[in-house]
């Protein structure tokens, strides 16, 4: 039995833990980075400990540092979130070893299942259906090109660690192959600490369907439903929903049962997650993630059992207290992450300062955040701001209630993902549940191109000098904006809506640069691929830009010869800095 528990992430999921264990009785313990000295979650914990620097290899996929916080907290319980070490074996053996409880499943259980290869080879035991793909990880491009002979393109390398969209390259042609491999090597090191690959046939439709399991250490295991998470960018979820539009009672339990069966197989206990992809009527075993789940909070609302607590509960030993007959659905649930990403521009991450925040409240509607107004978002971790969840007594409740939430919510410093909720959800394919992990590209590319960005302009970097009143005229409020004549304009909010009063004051402002080529983001540089003399045209890629865990590439805006190449591999970038110059006749 333990009374202090660890908390070994960051962010919203930090925070979201902490409360569970407080409800329990149990102290928490936060660990922060040098980046996360005045983060919420490090505020809110009973005790907070320094990690290391800001970059995760240093602080928080640094295991030892995490252990002994643990023990200087007199922590008798780890418990890792999701991300970061949340599914990496030998931390959790490492906390055993250490006489900690990992709130997570046992070592052994995550070794099967936690690494893709090994769950794929389990799921083949087991007999449920599988994507084709490989059995072991791959080396080499070379053996990427031999898989995809046998599979068919298009084929998806990934990470064996990996989880999130992230370490993951869709491959369609031969000469594809060597820069997807490298990439996504490059990004399953730097998010999960594992440079394992694995190959798997790239299925063009199909919808991306997850099954919830909750097990305890005496050999009981349930399901709590699935989540239909097919609106994704970059193979990364924006929108989450529980229960699918599609699945009947049958196939629901059809699932279910199967994924049970697995968790079952390998002795798995905790609350863990098994993925699907189903197209045509048929479902395909994706992979588990052994870890409480970014969008855990819509079985929650829908099954009325709070999972993080769950977790706790199962590792203090108890035996489950439901059996499958006792879990029910009711109502339908949505989540919208809300991320600092820019919509209007390929969802490229959005750093800044949050000038504005204010949450929305009223029946039905969930926040899980982790910032607070005045916080600035780190380069060094994910985009994540906050989870909005609405539920309603069934879908098309769930969506209005999701609808004005979302109008509710008000952001600004930066650009965010609320403009592509209200674009998603207003769209009549929504609305008819006619969603697939290709709904963005096939319906709203072309909106969310024409979205007004909320991205502060260089422009708007400077200290804004604009105040705003309430005014009442006749009996009626107004909110008049008043600027002194060039002073940089307040970034607009991030619902999509441009300030009102015409032009921008302080547009002048905007310094004039070379012709060259510019970042659009903040972050650190990965790999350049420019040389000075190389000719290059319109839309090359001549660098690669990682910024919260993402890579970004940042490509020739015309075609010309390179001048001067002005940065290196691992050099720091600010948004609008010049890459590189164009050569030009003198």
């Amino acid at each position: 039995m333990f009374d202090t528990v660890l908390i070994a992430n960051r962010g919203e999921i930090a925070l979201r833990v902490m409360r569970a264990c407080k409800e329990l009785g149990l102290r928490t313990a936060a660990v922060y980075s040098e980046a996360d000295r005045d983060a919420p979650h490090a505020r809110y914990a009973d005790a907070a400990f320094l990690i290391g620097p800001p970059p995760a290899p240093q602080s928080y996929l640094n295991g030892e540092a995490i252990i002994a916080a643990a023990r200087s907290a007199g922590a008798g319980a780890v418990h890792p979130g999701y991300g970061f070490l949340a599914e990496n074996a030998p931390f959790a053996q490492a906390c055993a070893d250490a006489g900690l409880v990992f709130v997570g499943p046992p070592p052994e259980a995550m070794e099967r299942m936690g690494g893709k290869v090994a769950a794929r080879r389990e799921a083949t035991t087991a007999g449920v259906p599988l994507v084709p793909g490989s059995l072991e990880p791959v080396e080499s491009p070379a053996q990427v090109a031999t898989l995809a002979a046998q599979f068919g393109y298009p084929v998806a390398i990934k990470a064996v660690g990996g989880g999130g969209g992230r370490g993951l390259r869709v491959v369609r042609a031969p000469d594809e192959i060597a820069a997807a491999f490298e990439s996504a090597r490059r990004e399953a090191v730097s998010a999960f600490k594992n440079p394992e690959l694995y190959v798997e046939k790239y299925l063009e439709n199909p919808r991306h369907i997850e099954i919830q399991v909750l097990a305890d250490a005496y050999g009981n295991v349930l399901h709590l439903g699935e989540r239909d998470c097919s609106v994704q960018r970059r193979h990364q979820k924006l929108i989450e929903e529980c229960p699918s539009s599609v699945l009947t009672p049958a196939l629901r339990a059809r699932m279910g049962e199967a994924a049970v069966a697995l968790a079952k197989s390998v002795g798995y206990v905790g609350a863990g997650t098994l993925e699907f992809l189903f197209q045509d009527g048929q479902f395909y075993f994706l992979e588990m993630n052994t870890r409480i789940q970014v969008e855990h909070t819509v079985t929650e609302m829908v099954t009325g059992i709070d999972l993080v607590q769950a977790q706790l509960r199962v590792a203090r030993g108890e035996r489950l207290w439901l059996t499958q007959e006792q879990v029910t659905l009711r109502g339908h649930a949505i989540e919208c992450r809300i991320n600092a990403e820019d919509p209007a521009h390929g969802f490229r991450p959005s750093l800044g300062t949050l000038t504005e925040y204010a949450e929305p409240t009223g029946y039905g509607v969930r926040i899980d955040s982790g910032v607070r107004p005045g916080y600035t978002i780190p380069q060094f971790y994910d985009s994540m701001i906050a989870k909005l969840v609405a539920w309603g007594a069934d879908r098309a409740e769930a969506i209005g209630r999701m609808r004005r939430a979302l109008a509710d919510y008000h952001i600004a410093g930066m650009a965010t993902t609320i403009p592509f909720h209200q674009v998603a959800l207003a769209h009549p394919a929504f609305a008819a549940g006619d969603v697939t992990v290709n709904f963005i590209p096939r319906y709203l590319n072309d909106q969310l191109a024409n979205l007004a960005s909320g991205a502060p302009t260089l422009a708007e970097t400077g200290e804004a000098a604009a105040r705003t009143f309430l005014v009442e005229v006749n009996g009626k409020r107004f909110d008049v904006r008043v600027a002194e004549t060039g002073a940089a304009a307040r970034p607009q909010a991030a619902n999509g809506k441009r300030p009102a009063g015409g032009a921008r004051a302080g547009a002048a402002l905007k310094p004039a640069v070379a012709d060259g080529v510019l970042s659009s983001i903040q972050g650190a540089v990965l790999a350049v691929k420019a040389t000075p003399g190389q000719a290059v045209e319109a839309g090359q890629v001549l660098f690669i830009i990682e910024a919260m865990k993402m890579e970004n590439e940042i490509t020739a805006p015309h075609a010309g010869a390179i001048g001067e190449v002005r940065v290196q591999v691992g050099q720091v970038v600010e948004a609008g800095a010049v890459l590189a110059t164009y050569a030009h006749a003198g």
